[in-house]
């Protein structure tokens, strides 16, 4: 863990500020944002507390957290605003739901004669506690996105997602490490959002968050949404 390395992460997050702005910001040189950086001078107490307010963060956060979990399998992150759709859910709980949902949902794509269909998914919270911590379970929802074009299929709940603006972020090859990498795209989103200033949870209407598997020249790839919100 390196204070020097959580600051320029949290600088870089912030809409890729310079050293320049930052300084402005603190009332210090430029030279002395980077010596904060390199670790090679610490900010006097009444800074630290105006870098924490400035990036919403804890002082725990960036003194002691390694906050830097930016590995080249992420892509930056960038805006997408996405249209209202429509689209069928499918939850399961288990030890390992994903698949399982992620079939159902394909094989309702099949039925409905969708050739190529848009699935997405997000984990599905809604477990007792015996649930989690006595059999290990958790929760998963799949989802199939329904053309503009096609009528609601008889007798599917069909629901609805409102328009709605997200943070994304890529990863390329996801499955290498599931259990670092997905975690790892969640949490820079959140400090991103944190970081701009923005509340990071959803709207009324909307899905908080949530994932879509792709091939992109042949490579596996996922990207990863969270809802932003002002």
């Amino acid at each position: 863990m390196s204070f020097g390395q959580n600051l320029q992460f949290l600088r870089k997050m912030r809409n890729k500020m310079t050293q320049e702005e930052l300084a402005d910001r603190m009332g210090v040189s430029r030279q002395t944002v980077s010596k904060w950086e390199l670790d090679a001078a610490y900010p006097e107490m009444s800074k630290v507390l105006d870098l924490c307010q400035l990036f919403s963060c804890s002082m725990d956060q960036l003194i002691r957290e390694d906050m830097n979990v930016i590995d080249e399998a992420y892509s930056d992150i960038r805006e997408e605003w996405m249209e209202p759709f429509r689209y069928l859910r499918y939850a399961v709980i288990s030890r390992e739901p994903e698949d399982d949902a992620k079939t159902h949902v394909r094989l309702w794509a099949e039925h409905l004669g969708i050739r190529e269909p848009q699935i997405i998914g997000w984990d599905f919270p809604v477990l007792s506690q015996e649930q989690i911590n006595v059999y290990s379970m958790h929760g998963y929802a799949a989802a199939l996105v329904l053309p503009e074009d096609m009528e609601s299929p008889a007798g599917a709940e069909v629901l609805s997602q409102a328009a709605q603006e997200y943070a994304v972020i890529t990863i390329r090859r996801p499955f290498d490490a599931p259990f670092r990498l997905i975690p790892g795209a969640y949490q820079i989103l959140l400090r991103w959002l944190q970081t701009n200033v923005c509340a990071g949870s959803h709207s009324a209407a909307g899905i908080p968050c949530f994932e879509r598997e792709y091939l992109q020249d042949g490579v596996e790839c996922m990207d990863v949404y969270m809802a932003v919100t002002e």
